[in-house]
């Protein structure tokens, strides 16, 4: 596999988990009766902030993946950074809609989405300088 096809793979699979997200907050709102906002639902609420983070997170990360895989790091780089977020994006999420305050799932899947945030930093202002 290419390292753009890895970029392709973790697109998808990030894309996948907003998906669900996304379907998870319209399914709430039907529930709730809520179609703009979260009203006093606390699970639609964290329902939004879920799909929320993600969205404010996982386009810029995978712009960086791309741009990583362009200036020639190769496949096996791609791929752990892919793993990275893809692996944050989901605990991240499963923390936030299992538990409302703060747990083991947020924490982690932040520190692990912000690793990869700046590994890829630091990759492209290597390459940049260089």
């Amino acid at each position: 596999m290419s390292a753009l096809q890895a970029v392709g793979l973790y697109s998808a699979l990030n894309l996948l988990i907003l998906l669900v997200l996304a379907a998870n907050v319209s399914r709430h709102r039907r529930r709730a009766k809520v179609s703009l906002g979260s009203g006093t639902d606390p699970q639609l609420e964290q329902a939004i902030r879920a799909h929320g983070n993600g969205v404010e997170c996982v386009p810029l990360a995978l712009l960086a993946l791309f741009l990583t895989a362009s200036l020639g790091y190769g496949a096996l780089i791609i791929h752990a950074l892919g793993i990275g977020l893809t692996l944050g994006r989901f605990v991240y999420s499963y923390g936030l809609l299992t538990s409302p305050g703060p747990s083991m799932g947020r924490m982690l899947g932040t520190g692990l989405t912000w690793l990869v945030l700046l590994a890829q930093i630091l990759l492209l202002l290597a390459a940049a300088i260089s």
